[in-house]
Parts: structure tokens; C-alpha cells; sequence
């Protein structure tokens, strides 16, 4: 388990490993959520870069006939 400071300008760095694992890049967004007595980052990604992504799944399934 990693341990983070706060400055005294609220300011975090993410420890390196963990940045290297999530491959964030500088100038990234993050959501952040409290979620009781933690709190949460969420990774933001461009909707642009979703393209394609379900390229060459399988979008044969059965139906029911009246939804043919």
C-alpha cells in the first residue's frame, strides 16, 4: 500500500508505479468521488476513444419472432 502527503495547498501526487499502471498521462482528468470516509478516483476517457472497441464481436443472437 502506497501512502500520499496532502501540501499545504491540497495538492496529491500519484505515486509513480501506480501512474506507470493506469498509463495516466499529464493533463489527464480524473473524477473524484467521496464515497463515506474515502475517496474515490475515477479515470476520464474521450469518448473518441471508445471507437471501435467492439470491433468484431458477435452480434448474432437469437430473437424473439415478433422483435425480427
Amino acid at each position: 500500500m502506497k501512502t500520499i502527503t496532502i501540501s499545504p495547498k491540497y495538492q496529491i501526487v500519484i505515486p509513480k508505479e501506480i501512474r506507470k499502471g493506469l498509463k495516466l498521462k499529464p493533463g489527464q482528468k480524473l473524477q473524484v468521488i467521496q464515497a463515506e470516509d474515502r475517496i474515490e478516483y475515477i479515470i476520464l476517457k474521450n469518448i473518441k476513444d471508445a471507437r471501435g472497441f467492439l470491433k468484431g464481436m458477435n452480434s448474432d443472437i437469437l430473437r424473439e419472432e415478433d422483435r425480427i
